[in-house]
């Protein structure tokens, strides 16, 4: 009997869902922009040392031979370094070449929520949901908040070059998108603006995969909505493609080789990235889904970025194909930046990104608080038919979280930032070097190397990190 994989977005019992007609409009203005508020900290560094780099002693000699001394240790193996201004550029250039340096960068500066007007992208006009305290900024919190991905300084890092992600094609493996009219069913009215390429059906085997479940146009919507036209919510890389490709059902299932030949398909269609927000049981190992392997194998020789979900149980452990070592596996987060109560964690977890939900049960992290019930991810799908769309609640999990790392990937991508076609492994690196610690020092089993940090990932002002070697793929 084949394996099939769930759906991973987990369901609460919450408010109902807001019809189409309740999204009218709410007055946003933008958010005046500043040049004055420093991208980096000044005259620091982040060096991350290889477990077999030695201890403390070797670190700070490593520290003095370029010239820096140690101002700080987020974690066991990473330090903050002083150095004189105006040769941060030059000592991480003289870090990556030391022996035992995993990783060196500067030290991006965190944008709080108040801070948000520092950028210089403004705020979109989608207006969101009518009466929502905070409008558009709170209710798409995993964008805009102190926890979200810093969509609008990624969109500004793009505006001259490739807005919104334009030129990158994304494949979205799921129950399908709302991507066009099709008898009964009908275009999102929020795709309006987004360009779709290349859809098939692997379920029904025709060129139609127009969704049956609501799942597969949410998580396309977290990746590629449109934005700033004036209705319902954004959209991440909203200027890229998407491939809608169905290899899940109308109840959310799929088995291994009808996922594999969607991989397939994707590549041979010139995807780009490929989003994945779906999960084996945590009990199926890799040996039991041959089929899939392959195609991931085939996925990254041919240079296609595959990120995927890594499951909603709560264990400590990353369910495949997210587990898989060509697959950037991806947890979900909260509005407190704590991990998610239901979302996998444990060895191979690469980033994490929002997923809403509730705050797990994490003493020795800050940002956990332990009941709090924290905010969904809204995004415009079906509320109580196929004909009927609105920006229902109740979406959370892994499902919401990885959509948040393919658009970034497709967005670094379209930044010409890791120069004009990087390999799966030098984007996966990248996003590890711009994430953002979260309450635990990193890298970790619960948050990877971090929140993704989509403003960060696209920077210019960045130099490209050098591959954390091992450390890059698991």
């Amino acid at each position: 009997m084949p394996y099939r994989p769930r759906l991973h977005r987990r369901l609460r019992r919450r408010a109902a869902v807001t019809a189409l007609a309740a999204v009218t409009a709410l007055t946003a203005g933008a958010l005046p922009a500043s040049a004055t508020e420093p991208a980096y900290a000044p005259g620091e560094v982040v060096v991350g040392y290889a477990p077999s780099a030695g201890g403390a002693a070797a670190q700070e000699a490593v520290a003095a031979s370029v010239g820096a001394f140690v101002g700080g240790a987020p974690g066991a193996h990473t330090r903050i370094l002083h150095v004189q201004p105006g040769q941060v550029r030059a000592t991480v250039a003289r870090l990556r070449r030391a022996p035992g340096v995993a990783f060196a960068a500067p030290n991006p500066i965190a944008h709080a929520s108040s801070a948000r007007a520092t950028q210089s992208a403004p705020l979109p006009d989608d207006p969101g949901i009518r009466g929502y305290p905070g409008g558009l900024t709170s209710l798409q919190w995993n964008f805009y908040g102190p926890f979200g991905v810093n969509a609008l300084e990624a969109w500004s890092n793009l505006a001259g070059r490739a807005p919104g992600g334009r030129g990158v094609r994304i494949a979205v493996l799921d129950t399908g998108v709302a991507y066009r009219n099709l008898g009964r069913f009908h275009r999102s009215p929020d795709f309006a603006g987004t360009k779709f390429v290349a859809p098939y059906d692997f379920v029904d085997g025709t060129p139609y995969p127009v969704d049956r479940n609501g799942h597969g146009t949410h998580v396309a919507g977290t990746i590629a909505e449109a934005t700033d036209n004036e209705l319902a919510v954004t959209g991440l890389a909203w200027g890229a493609t998407i491939m809608p490709v169905r290899v899940l059902d109308s109840r959310g299932y799929g088995d291994a080789t009808t996922i594999a030949k969607g991989i397939r398909y994707a590549v041979k269609h010139g995807a780009k990235v490929i989003n994945m927000s779906l999960e084996f049981s945590t009990s199926v190992r890799q040996s039991e889904i041959p089929d899939i392997t392959s195609a991931l194998r085939y996925a990254t020789r041919r240079g296609v970025v595959v990120v995927g979900s890594s499951g909603n149980e709560g264990e400590a452990r990353i369910a495949y194909p997210a587990r898989t070592s060509n697959v950037i596996s991806v947890g979900a987060t909260t509005d407190d930046g704590c991990l998610a109560d239901f979302s996998n964690d444990g060895f191979g977890l690469d980033l994490v990104a929002p997923g809403g939900g509730d705050d797990a049960d994490l003493s020795n992290d800050p940002n956990c608080h332990p009941g709090h019930h924290g905010g969904d991810i809204y995004q415009m799908t079906y509320t109580n038919s196929v004909a009927r769309f609105g920006i229902p609640s109740g979406y959370d999990g892994t499902s919401m979280a990885a959509p948040h790392v393919t658009a970034t990937a497709a967005l670094v991508l379209a930044s010409g930032v890791l120069g004009a076609k990087p390999t799966p492994g030098q984007v996966e690196c990248r996003l590890k070097a711009t994430a953002r610690a979260l309450g635990i020092p990193g890298p970790n089993r619960v948050y990877g190397y971090g929140l993704v940090d989509a403003g960060a990932a696209t920077s210019g002002a960045l130099p490209a990190p050098q591959c954390l070697s091992g450390a890059a793929r698991r």
